[in-house]
């Protein structure tokens, strides 16, 4: 056989040449055929050429296009990351914003600016990654626009803190709209999330359409180059019939075929050596690619590896149980799942999946191979290449992990920033730490620099049993060491011990002998300063990687600066509550002040209307010796009855007097101030009660002879006020009010209880503390704080029995005064000698009828409505040369009071006495009496003593 010169067909030798075949016709020896067989091979070639160039095309475009796809999800992952990182930078310019507000540092601006230049840098990005995408172009621009306004009102926050405090950044921060602002940009990334995924969903579904057509191409090509080339067999077999024939005339010119032979075989044996160089070509291209070329049998039992890197056996190598040395045990039923399908099928195999190097190290490959089979259909043996992937999958795998831990810690930083309990912020951390990082123990401690010690502060829900059995539990206290604690707490860093089994030091030792092995601890600084540590660990050394520490150390700092808020929060809610309830305290100190200003009006009006009753009822009974017994009676009582008046004014005025910070102790009987004490209360457990229906019933048990004690007589009055109201207050639907005084030789006891609702331990406990109530708002908490620092003052002691529904007792122990031996002699005063008296006041009846009064005991009374008329007599008087030696004034009065009058006559007249009436007479005596006054006495007046004073004057001078 040799070849045809234009066809490359095989011919059989001794064939005549075209020369000689025409001869051969024209003697009758070869016909024409009536199918040209040439033609007909020639033209099932060509077609076959074409199918398979067809299929080359499909496979190349698929490819291509396969590459496309693969682009665009690296383009999808690359907008996901930069969505999330943008994310995250909004959440730390926020976080530095507020650290900046809270603590003023301007540490946090510059963390705060450089956020603001990467958002801006993240929003380009994203906007050159789907410029393709109108959609995602607009919910770029709402997102930036979202952002904008959210790093406006932090820029306008950051600016308030600066320019006016922080109680202006603090409004701004609670009445701004920071959290619906941040709900929405956090919304808009996941919405442009999902929609980057629908896309590439929709990319890949694109993806196998374009598979399963290549495939149908492939196979309808294969099916079409098959038929094609059998057309061409079976022209070539109806050619040979002819030949056959033609055998004998083919003899003829078998001597010129063989030197055709001759040529032929010169041409082949330059031909073979072409096609060999072309084979070296095709090994050498193979070789300096990645894939790896491979034959398998047609079941798949036998590998043989031709060419390319040695990810398997070397080349020329077969191997029988490929599956079973190649491929994890794990991994070998869906391996062979798939050979399965593609065996069953005839179809192209693919799959990624994990194998073991030639060299002993694992590896990712994607392989891929196509089945040859025989003309009648069956598969004689598989074709594939096989592309190390390990790279790709390690950077996929990495970006999961980095995407899962961003996602983690986004999860976290709500979780705390929801909370403002230190606590609950460290427990969720840990639990969520446990469940999804995870780890085996977890717990967090704080640092005191000054002990160089940690206290654990809270150890993980699940990491509890785990820490009994370690002793590491709450509270536990653990002296600094001179490796990883030293370095965390001393030097601010994050700690990685990959194996601590052996560890000398206390902490670490207490984890190896729990069996943990691998330990990161990451320091909670704020500022460079560090207030703890949180530590994790797990059973298997060494399994942390780089990405969890970085993780670690990022939640750290979060963390830290959530646990600082946290504190200075609770600080400052703190010092709002104690600031609200002084200025509660404040005003009602200003209501009761105001009130008494107006009762303190009030009583001067009614000292003033009652004192000219008074003066003319004593004058009466002391002068008209007419009377009947029955009208002297009457007028006795109607005396006493104005002296009531009178000392129910006083205790009013009592109860408007300020507090005197210092207040001399003087001898006291607690019978008559717990006398004192019920009078004016009674209103409170008598009227008011009553008034809603109820009954509060006094008992009052007095002791007789009860010793006197030193005290400042209106300090024990409020407090034993403040007890009794105490007291009141439990009973809201009545009860029984018991006061009682009794002695022993140490001290006066002064006994107060209730029947009302009592007490708890707790609130017994705490009920003396400065601003701790149960009333509510009714309460200001320094009721019984003011009763206990004048329990204190007084060298006394104070006593608290309660329980819950058994009612309060209060019991008071006073010392005793000291006894003196001194005796009081009383000295009868002689009768005053008739004198000339200067009477100023501003109440008409009032000076008439002191007036009368003082005529009738022989005086020269001159009377002067009000201070400035009173000044112009006195100094009349004295240009006259007769000066008034007794001047008496009131001191209440318009425009210029006794204290003024008394000041100009005692610069004008020294030797003038001067006598001072008011209604604050029994608070200006002594150390308390003004200046130039010689003598002060009570509205309204009494003539004994009135007298008294006259008669106390040394010299009269008429």
């Amino acid at each position: 056989m040799c070849e045809h010169p234009q066809t490359g067909l095989a011919q059989p030798v001794g064939a005549p040449s075209s020369g000689r075949s025409q001869v051969a016709r024209r003697r009758g020896i070869l016909r024409p055929p009536r199918w040209n067989t040439y033609s007909a091979v020639q033209a099932g070639y060509v077609a076959a050429l074409i199918c398979l160039a067809a299929i080359s095309v499909a496979a190349y475009v698929n490819l291509q296009r396969l590459t496309v796809r693969s682009a665009w999800v690296s383009h999808t992952d690359q907008v996901i990351a930069h969505l999330q990182q943008l994310l995250s930078v909004a959440i730390n310019a926020e976080s530095a914003a507020r650290g900046y507000v809270i603590t003023g540092d301007a540490v946090y601006v510059e963390p705060f600016e450089e956020s603001r230049q990467h958002i801006a840098q993240d929003c380009r990005v994203l906007r050159a990654l789907t410029a393709d995408n109108v959609e995602q172009q607009r919910s770029i621009d709402e997102l930036q626009s979202a952002i904008d306004a959210r790093l406006a009102v932090l820029n306008e926050l950051v600016a308030a803190r600066g320019s006016r405090g922080f109680d202006a950044a603090r409004q701004l921060m609670v009445n701004g709209p920071g959290h619906p602002m941040q709900e929405n940009i956090r919304a808009t990334v996941e919405r442009m999330t999902t929609v980057e995924r629908e896309l590439l969903q929709k990319r890949e579904q694109g993806t196998e359409s374009q598979a399963i057509f290549t495939q149908v191409t492939l196979v309808a090509g294969g099916v079409l180059a098959f038929a094609f080339v059998g057309l061409s067999f079976f022209a070539m077999r109806r050619d040979f019939a002819g030949r056959r024939r033609a055998e004998q005339a083919l003899q003829q010119v078998n001597v010129q075929l063989e030197e055709r032979v001759e040529q032929r075989t010169a041409e082949l044996s330059i031909a073979n050596g072409s096609l060999s160089q072309s084979e070296r070509r095709f090994r050498a291209l193979v070789s300096a690619t990645s894939d790896g070329i491979f034959r398998m049998s047609a079941d798949w039992s036998r590998m043989q590896h031709l060419q390319g890197p040695d990810i398997t056996a070397p080349a020329g190598g077969s191997t029988p149980n490929w599956l079973e040395r190649y491929i994890d045990t794990d991994f070998q039923p869906e391996m062979q799942a798939a050979v399965d399908e593609a065996i069953r099928n005839k179809s192209v195999f693919q799959l990624e999946h994990p194998i073991q190097r030639a060299d002993g190290t694992q590896a990712w490959i994607y392989s891929r191979a196509v089945p040859l089979t025989a003309p009648d259909g069956s598969i004689t043996e598989w074709f594939g290449a096989a592309t190390d992937i390990t790279a790709r999958r390690k950077a996929e795998e990495r970006l999961y992990t980095q995407l899962a831990r961003l996602k983690l810690l986004g999860e976290i930083t709500r979780s705390i920033g929801e909370r403002q309990d230190t606590n609950s912020i460290f427990q969720v951390t840990l639990r969520t730490l446990e469940e999804q990082l995870p780890i085996d123990f977890g717990c967090i401690a704080s640092f005191d620099p000054a002990t160089r010690e940690i206290e654990v502060t809270r150890v993980g829900a699940k990491s509890r049993e785990l820490g009994l059995s370690m002793a590491v539990t709450e509270q536990a206290r653990f002296a600094m060491d001179q490796n990883g604690l030293s370095r965390c707490c001393l030097h601010d860093q994050l700690v990685y011990e990959p194996d601590i089994a052996g560890s000398v030091f206390p902490f670490t030792a207490r984890l190896a002998a729990g069996g943990l092995h691998a330990l990161v601890i990451a320091p909670l600084s704020v500022g460079g300063k560090v207030s703890g540590l949180m530590a994790v660990a797990r059973h298997t050394a060494s399994s942390f990687q780089s990405a969890d520490c970085e993780f670690l150390r990022q939640l750290s700092e979060h963390l830290a600066l959530a646990a600082t808020q946290s504190q200075l929060h609770t600080s400052l809610q703190r010092a709002y509550d104690d600031l609200r309830d002084t200025q509660q305290s404040v005003m009602e100190q200003e209501r009761l002040r105001v009130l008494g200003q107006m009762a303190s009006g009030i009583a001067h009006d009614i000292n003033n209307a009652l004192s000219p009753a008074a003066l003319y009822l004593q004058s009466l009974l002391e002068s008209d010796a007419s009377l009947s017994a029955e009208a002297r009676a009457s007028l006795t009582i109607t005396e006493q009855a104005i002296q009531d008046v009178a000392g129910t004014i006083a205790r009013l005025r009592e109860f408007y007097r300020p507090r005197e910070r210092a207040v001399a102790l003087a001898p006291l009987d607690l019978n008559a101030v717990l006398t004192k004490v019920m009078d004016l209360t009674q209103v409170r457990w008598r009227d008011m009660p009553q008034e809603h229906g109820f009954v509060i019933e006094p008992r009052i048990d007095l002791a007789p002879a009860l010793p006197q004690v030193l005290g400042a007589e209106p300090e024990v009055r409020d407090a034993l006020m403040n007890l009794v109201f105490n007291a009141i207050d439990a009973m809201p639907a009545g009860g029984t009010l018991s006061m009682r005084t009794s002695h022993s030789p140490t001290g006066v006891v002064v006994a107060i209880r209730d029947t009302g609702v009592g007490m708890s331990e707790d609130v017994r406990q705490r009920c003396l503390e400065p601003f701790f109530t149960t009333k509510g708002e009714r309460g200001t908490g320094l009721g019984l704080a003011m009763v206990y620092g004048m329990v204190q003052r007084h060298g006394a002691a104070l006593d608290v029995e309660s329980a819950p529904g058994r009612g309060t007792g209060m019991r008071l122990t006073f010392p005793l005064a000291p006894s003196t031996d001194e005796d009081v002699v009383l000295t009868p005063l002689a009768a005053p000698r008739p004198a000339r008296i200067l009477l100023v006041d501003d109440d008409p009846l009032l000076l008439q009828s002191l007036r009368e009064v003082l005529v009738r005991d022989g005086h020269d009374v001159t009377m002067a409505d009000g201070g400035q008329a009173g000044i112009d007599a006195f100094n009349a008087a004295c240009d006259r040369g007769r000066s008034f030696p007794v001047v008496i004034t009131d001191l209440g009065m318009p425009n210029v009071d006794g204290r003024a009058v008394s000041s100009v006559i005692k610069a004008r007249a020294p030797s003038t006495t001067v006598i001072l009436l008011t209604g604050w007479g029994h608070r200006l005596q002594g150390e308390q009496k003004p200046e130039y006054v010689d003598h002060v006495l009570n509205k309204p007046p009494r003539l004994m003593e009135l007298r008294a004073a006259l008669a106390s004057v040394a010299t009269i001078r008429e």
